[in-house]
């Protein structure tokens, strides 16, 4: 008789979290020693393998497993009943990720599929164990359930794919320069004696951030106190709206308002806009009053996250810039 996996894990699975972190922690920084892993630029993803057959569940509980076939299939195969997995299931185009890619997979109709996961096929980096032969095993420290991972690994073929871990931060450092290239979002770091705690954010994230100057269109607020910087870019050929800031501080604020003021004549974006077009993610649909601008170009900070018309993130207000042209203000390199 096949393994189940423990009912203390039947799906939808809680998965750990990260809080975010200001930069990448020292080597003793949490119990047992840091193990740094990459943060993929995807969706979170529980491979669950039941005796019953195997599924994958998101992050928020969603049974994902129809989206990914070629995960579902490769799990099937690869990972023995009464196992569970948490991991990263993402989309390479060359030698890039593309979470664009990804996110279609969630509008792509049952009967076209099966052409993008042949186009544009799916793989799945695993970084943690939760479960194996039908036992829980999220109480054992990481350590050892990344080694039991390992051993289960040993055979894997594409897509199933076993994520990185270094405990040598000046490797982690150096995979936090140079792996953004290729649209990692930077480190992830947890404690070797950690067990695995569900729902909660135990891990630290350190993303890698870049300053852009971008197109300070409209604010949200007064314009003599502007609470968040709302930011355009020209996306084919219009200055279009590319997501918002976090909270301006106090003294942001006041400091914006000096160089910011109504617009001249007519201006490129409607006075009200929805919430999705500031944050595709939101789950308000609702209805966000703009304080139009005359454009000025301010420095922002931002993650890589960028989507190639939006930024995916909030991002962060550092200055005005108003020595610089809007007009010479172009879109982040990928």
């Amino acid at each position: 008789m096949s393994e189940d996996v423990p009912s203390s894990l039947r799906p939808p699975v809680s998965l750990a979290l990260a809080k975010g972190g200001e930069s990448v922690p020292a080597e003793g920084a949490l119990p047992g020693g840091c193990m740094y892993e990459p943060k993929w630029d995807g969706f979170r993803l529980a491979i669950v393998a039941g005796a019953d057959g195997v599924s994958l569940w998101s992050r928020q509980g969603r049974d994902l497993s129809r989206y990914f076939p070629e995960l579902l299939e490769a799990a099937a195969t690869q990972v023995p009943p009464g196992c569970v997995l948490d991991g990263e299931a993402v989309i390479w185009t060359g030698d890039r990720l593309d979470f664009d890619a990804l996110q279609r997979r969630l509008v792509t109709s049952k009967g076209t599929l099966p052409a993008a996961a042949q186009e544009h096929p799916a793989s799945f980096a695993a970084f943690d164990l939760l479960a194996v032969a039908g036992h829980d095993i999220r109480s054992t420290p990481l350590s050892e359930r990344r080694k039991l991972l390992e051993q289960l690994a040993a055979d894997w073929e594409p897509p199933l794919n076993l994520s990185p871990v270094t405990r040598d931060r000046a490797e982690a450092l150096r995979w936090f320069e140079e792996l953004h290239h290729a649209g990692l979002e930077g480190l992830v770091v947890k404690g070797a004696a950690q067990p695995y705690q569900g729902a909660v954010r135990q891990w630290i994230k350190v993303k890698r951030r870049e300053v852009v100057d971008v197109v300070c269109g409209a604010v949200i607020g007064p314009i003599n106190r502007p609470q968040y910087v709302v930011a355009g870019l020209p996306v084919d050929g219009r200055l279009r709206i590319v997501g918002r800031s976090v909270p301006l501080s106090a003294k942001a604020s006041r400091e914006l308002a000096l160089y910011i003021r109504s617009p001249d004549g007519e201006h490129p974006w409607p006075a009200v806009i929805t919430e999705t077009m500031l944050n595709r993610f939101s789950k308000d649909k609702g209805p966000v009053a703009l304080t139009l601008v005359e454009p000025i170009v301010v420095e922002i900070s931002a993650d890589t996250a960028w989507t190639g018309n939006s930024f995916r993130h909030a991002v962060r207000y550092l200055r005005p810039r108003p020595e610089l042209a809007t007009e010479d203000v172009q879109l982040p390199s990928r």
